[in-house]
């Protein structure tokens, strides 16, 4: 009828027909979905506070509960045997030792909330500045390693679906087999021996150049000590990605409009861009997202393995040293990166899938 004709022109085109029926509907709808958008960021902001709330308690916890004697690991014994009594009470006072462990939690809440992380332990430094330092190493290396491993794992996926059966999928499949049992920190030791010490195309490890002062030191000179440490996290985190993929793209392509595209004759990339890109890439992205808590895990082993002055670093040297405030913050920091990684998968639902941006699974 006429009116349904409005109804629809309105809804593909809202503004321009303001007096017919369908623009009070196209309105409402929108509205509903902004405000389901709003609950769901919301309700999502509101599981992040807890938890991380909940991890604080808990690194706490395990803080106090570490066998190692901040004094004895710092200090020293045969120091701490020289010591008058005195100086070791400053010295106890300093780590913190005899103040009750629930006092101590709320004192360092009640400054993290206000912005105050505190001094670092063992730097001597506010802990923001030195977790502003070993979080821009950390970054550029897990950002370039992030980036490079999802590109590759979607492309190796999408390869190996589209053959499946094939050498190039036997292939695909094999390495992603190999290298997901594979530990971290054993290929970082076998790219540092390969590259570093037979080869000699790389540093052995460090961020920079040996004796160069930071003004000295180029962009140039940090992708350069980048390499070995990004294409290991790299290499670690493709295959999850890759077999995934690989799984979605095989269901794509047994589908029953993929099967009518092939007896139309269509084929190769046109069938992939068409009817596989978009169904595959959400899983993937989701997938991709879902790994930067991998991406932070492999950082701390690799980063050892390269002494890689990063924020993996940062948090064993705390974590030994009985640094509270610095571990602390880097637990919280590493924490609210993954969360926020996970939401932002979450938000680009919305722009892959038309379905979510409806507004369809956001209730």
């Amino acid at each position: 009828s006429g009116t349904g004709n409005k109804e629809v022109i309105e809804t593909a085109a809202p503004g321009k027909f303001s007096d017919l029926p369908g623009t009070a509907v196209c309105l409402c709808g929108e509205e509903k979905m902004k405000r389901r958008w709003i609950v769901f960021i919301g309700k999502n902001l509101i599981r992040i506070l807890l938890l991380t709330i909940c991890i604080s308690m808990v690194t706490f916890a395990l803080m106090k509960a570490s066998p190692i004697d901040p004094l004895q690991a710092n200090v020293g014994q045969a120091a701490l045997g020289t010591m008058s009594q005195e100086q070791r009470e400053k010295l106890e006072e300093y780590w913190g030792v005899n103040t009750p462990p629930i006092r101590q939690y709320l004192s360092w809440a009640g400054d993290f909330v206000r912005g105050d992380m505190g001094i670092s332990l063992l730097y001597r430094q506010p802990v923001t500045e030195v977790i502003a330092v070993k979080l821009s190493n950390s970054l550029f290396l897990m950002i370039t390693a992030w980036i490079i491993s999802g590109v590759l794992g979607f492309l190796l996926g999408v390869v190996s679906g589209m053959n499946q059966g094939k050498f190039v999928d036997k292939l695909i499949r094999g390495y992603c087999l190999g290298v997901s049992s594979t530990p971290a920190f054993w290929l970082a030791l076998l790219l540092l021996m390969i590259f570093s010490v037979w080869l000699q195309l790389f540093p052995i490890g460090l961020s920079v150049p040996i004796g160069v002062e930071a003004s000295g030191v180029t962009f140039l000179d940090r992708v350069y000590h980048a390499v070995l440490p990004a294409l290991t996290l790299s290499i670690t985190g493709v295959s999850n990605i890759a077999l995934h993929t690989r799984e979605k793209m095989i269901d794509v392509m047994q589908s029953d409009y993929v099967l009518f595209a092939r007896m139309r004759g269509e084929k190769g990339w046109r069938l992939f861009r068409y009817y596989g890109f978009r169904n595959v890439l959400l899983p993937a992205v989701t997938l991709h997202f879902a790994s930067i808590s991998e991406i932070f895990g492999g950082s701390v082993l690799v980063e050892q393995v390269f002494s890689y002055p990063g924020l993996g670093q940062a948090a064993v040297a705390a974590g030994l040293g009985s640094d509270l405030p610095l571990l602390m913050a880097i637990t919280i920091v590493s924490a609210l990166i993954v969360f926020g990684g996970n939401l932002a998968a979450n938000l680009l639902y919305g722009m892959i899938d038309p379905r979510i941006r409806r507004g369809g699974a956001v209730k």
